[in-house]
């Protein structure tokens, strides 16, 4: 399931990250890379604001569609 849908306040495992590589990249310099865990701590209008590692990031609707959890 995309992040922008994924319950509140679990650890999910990324399975995919559907975006560009130029985006990935960012992505993973930031510790979101496949078969690493995210929470989803807060949500609104699709936007989320989640627990990554030790540290909590605020990704934009566009981004957390594509980045696919379980």
């Amino acid at each position: 399931m995309p992040l922008v849908i994924a319950p509140m306040n679990r650890e999910l495992k990324i399975i995919k990250i559907l975006a560009e590589d130029k985006v990935k990249k960012h992505l993973e310099s930031l510790g979101i890379t496949v078969n690493s865990f995210i929470t989803v701590l807060s949500q609104s209008n699709g936007n989320v604001i989640c627990k990554v590692k030790e540290g909590r990031l605020a990704l934009d609707k566009n981004i957390a569609v594509k980045i696919v959890v379980a």
